[in-house]
């Protein structure tokens, strides 16, 4: 789960099926009483038809955990970590962080340090959009050690300059005001 609507259709779920459960939070459940099988059963399906996916297996879970720790921190936080990522992650998850990047790398295809790339580009693009921030503004927001790495980074990962990404933005207003 990665957003509040997800966590809402969670326990939507859970109380249609009369589960008592003590915390939904991002990528957990906590249930008070235990599951038959035919409830989780249930669940799993009625979680699929809202685009949902039960995991089970610590592998994926561990990686859900992964996932939600660096979203969060992206996306819904305007404080980055003092350390560095791999310090941070380590510690909100109580796992050697080599031991987190070999699980993550050899389940989803990429490093963390890709995933995280590619979420601060996806940052970048919202806070470049709503315009409320400039790119020395954004840079320093997101800890990038200068405009210009931002900038390479956005170009590699977009094939496009962020001031051209921006520009975008208002030929697309421009297109619309005129129909």
């Amino acid at each position: 789960m990665v957003s509040l609507r997800c966590k809402m259709m969670v326990k939507e779920e859970l109380n249609k099926l009369g589960l008592q459960f003590v915390v939904v939070d991002l990528g957990t459940v906590e249930i008070q009483e235990a599951i038959s099988q035919e409830q989780l059963t249930q669940l799993k399906d009625n979680l699929l038809l809202s685009g949902l996916e039960l995991l089970d297996d610590k592998k994926s879970i561990l990686i859900e955990k992964i996932k939600n720790v660096i979203v969060e921190m992206i996306h819904h936080s305007d404080e980055f970590p003092k350390a560095n990522y791999s310090d941070f992650i380590s510690e909100k998850l109580n796992h050697d962080y080599t031991y987190l990047a070999n699980i993550f790398s050899e389940v989803k295809g990429i490093t963390i340090q890709q995933f995280i790339i590619f979420h601060k580009i996806e940052r970048v693009k919202e806070l470049l959009l709503y315009g409320e921030l400039n790119l020395t503004e954004i840079a320093h927001r997101l800890h990038y050690s200068s405009v210009a790495h931002l900038s390479n980074q956005f170009k590699k990962v977009t094939g496009l300059s962020p001031s051209f990404y921006k520009q975008l933005k208002h030929k697309r207003r421009a297109n619309l005001e005129n129909m």
